[in-house]
């Protein structure tokens, strides 16, 4: 997991691999672990009205929800980046 460091800047990315050309939202370096992570997604879902899930440290979310996150996120008080493409 070097790839996502954890400097305390919110990272939000786009990925289709592996997924039949369906894509995902990406949230990683969300401070937290465990039922912390699993609270704020649950309040992700809701928020961006899509379904997702919790994979180790990594929130995935459906569809391509990032502008969206950047607000959201933000207004919550994170430091927030678009990351990848």
């Amino acid at each position: 997991m070097s790839q996502y460091p954890n400097d305390g800047i919110v990272r939000i990315g786009r990925e289709t691999k592996g997924r039949r050309g369906k894509g995902v939202t990406i949230i990683t370096g969300i401070p937290g672990s465990g039922d912390a992570l699993k609270k704020i997604a649950a309040s992700l879902k809701a928020r961006c009205g899509v379904g997702g899930t919790v994979k180790g440290r990594i929130i995935e979310l459906q569809g391509d929800q990032r502008d969206r996150l950047m607000k959201i996120l933000s207004q919550d008080g994170y430091s927030v980046k678009k990351s990848g493409g």
